[in-house]
């Protein structure tokens, strides 16, 4: 059953009553290195969702790419990086994926997941080799063993998950686009479901056989005998907004909760007042009927002061929010398109990690994590 997050929805947001994400005031950039920058994060999780200990390591991965002074250029160069979290801080252990011979350019969000003795990784392919700077997306994976020092080793060549695409998911296959107009098949996800074992991959889509350009959707896929089979659409958003972007589903105390991040700049006209932030819907099962958390779908927002600070929240198991910081200090104004001026409001590293608290169709902001 698919379910359709609706413009009457995101009416109910009222602003004096948005759950707001504390203020940041620094970036910690730790041990990560200086001459990069970072985004998009996901750790690596066991199969039921919880940040895994790999002997006794705590590891996560990002999108990364070099600091060439204009923050939009990232997405052209992007890298999936290995970094751990040890005492509160961040440190760079290098590319994740070794160089391999591949038909795509770069290397967009996903998600990973370990049973012990290996780490699938679970990712988008962005573009082509063969022509640099599209938009195209295709859903790959790879596997690596976990070698003696808890690392993933010998990391098998990255293959296509899903070939096929149902009639409901539109293609996103185009070279040309635009940030926040382009279309998805983009942002693998692993979900375990606890009712019956089977494996799935939640992803960020579009609908196909729409006349809205705002046509975001959630998508999922089952693992089968024979790969991945595209199920038809969890949640989609047609006509209120083009971007539910790192989709995931969360199993909390019976409930099947669906998050995605999404811009203001992403909704339909008539409803710009619905902030960057984490959005969901939660079901009591995993193919639904969904139903909006907080009455809206609205989770989490940036404060007032600096609506942009951060984005592209992702939520684990324990309740865990992970994003990365994104302009600070616009003091209202929009980001410069000075690249220059830009760069100097850009974060690209972690933010503070942050937890939420859940009541059934409540979904708030609990604290930060220290440590």
């Amino acid at each position: 059953m698919t379910t359709a997050w609706t413009a009457d929805c995101v009416r109910k947001i009222e602003a004096s009553r948005i759950p707001r994400i504390p203020l940041i005031t620094e970036n910690d950039q730790a041990a990560l290195d200086a001459g990069r920058i970072y985004w998009d994060m996901w750790p690596i999780q066991d199969r039921d969702g919880r940040v895994a200990s790999i002997h006794g390591r705590e590891l996560w991965m990002a999108l990364s790419a070099p600091d060439r002074g204009d923050p939009s250029l990232r997405h052209f160069e992007a890298k999936i990086r290995l970094i751990e979290r040890k005492s509160g801080s961040w440190f760079d252990l290098g590319d994740v994926l070794p160089e391999f011979t591949v038909d795509y350019e770069r290397e967009w969000a996903g998600s990973a997941v370990t049973d012990s003795e290996g780490v699938s990784l679970y990712f988008t392919a962005a573009g082509t080799s063969q022509r640099p700077g599209g938009y195209q997306q295709r859903l790959v994976e790879a596997h690596a063993i976990i070698g003696a020092d808890g690392l993933p080793d010998a990391w098998t060549e990255p293959r296509v998950s899903i070939s096929e695409v149902a009639p409901e998911y539109m293609l996103a296959d185009a070279h040309e686009g635009e940030a926040g107009k382009i279309k998805a098949f983009r942002d693998p996800a692993y979900f375990r479901d606890p009712a019956d074992g089977r494996e799935y991959l939640i992803f960020t889509a579009s609908l196909a056989g729409t006349d809205s350009d705002y046509n975001g959707a959630v998508g999922i896929a089952r693992r089968t005998d024979d790969g991945w089979e595209l199920l038809p659409l969890l949640i989609h958003a047609d006509g209120v907004n083009n971007e539910l972007e790192r989709a995931h589903v969360v199993y909390h105390q019976g409930g099947y909760y669906a998050f995605w991040a999404t811009q203001r700049s992403t909704f339909a006209p008539g409803l710009s007042h619905a902030p960057n932030g984490l959005y969901g819907m939660v079901s009591d099962s995993l193919m639904g009927d969904y139903r909006p958390l907080n009455g809206s779908g609205l989770v989490l927002a940036n404060p007032d002061e600096e609506p942009l600070q951060s984005y592209s929240w992702f939520v684990t198991r324990e309740l865990l929010v992970s994003s990365f910081v994104d302009f600070r200090g616009l003091k209202g104004e929009p980001v410069p398109t000075d690249p220059v001026e830009a760069n100097k409001l850009f974060g690209g590293v972690p933010a503070p990690l942050l937890k939420l608290t859940i009541d059934g169709d409540r979904c708030e902001l609990a604290e930060s994590v220290e440590a």
